[in-house]
């Protein structure tokens, strides 16, 4: 009995097979799961341009009435949204850094 447990190789095969597969669907994986994050990262930068280019101006008018000898009036107001060039209003895709970078001094020739 122990002689035939020794010389039995029924399962190496299979255990060859499966280790074949699932390193094939482990790398796979892997690969899928980078593109997935890229065409997020891509969706919300399309997101984040989209609501960065929304115009937030406004301005409404004061008025003036009149209510016997009284007169009654509300300030007008107005913004205008102007894009910040500086602070990172900047659409050049999924950039973490909007500044140019900077050299340091004494750094080099």
């Amino acid at each position: 009995m122990v002689k035939n447990f020794l010389n039995d190789e029924a399962g190496f095969i299979v255990s060859a097979e499966l280790i074949l597969v699932s390193t094939i669907l482990v790398i796979g994986l892997i690969v899928g799961l980078v593109e997935l994050q890229a065409s997020i990262l891509h969706e919300l930068n399309d997101l984040g341009e989209a609501i960065g280019s929304l115009n937030q101006s406004y301005s409404y008018a004061g008025t003036v009435t009149t209510k016997g000898v009284h007169n009654i009036t509300t300030a007008g107001s107005a913004y205008q949204d102007l894009s910040d060039v500086n602070c990172c209003d900047c659409n050049d895709g999924a950039s973490l850094y909007c500044t140019n970078p900077s050299i340091k001094e004494g750094s080099g020739s």
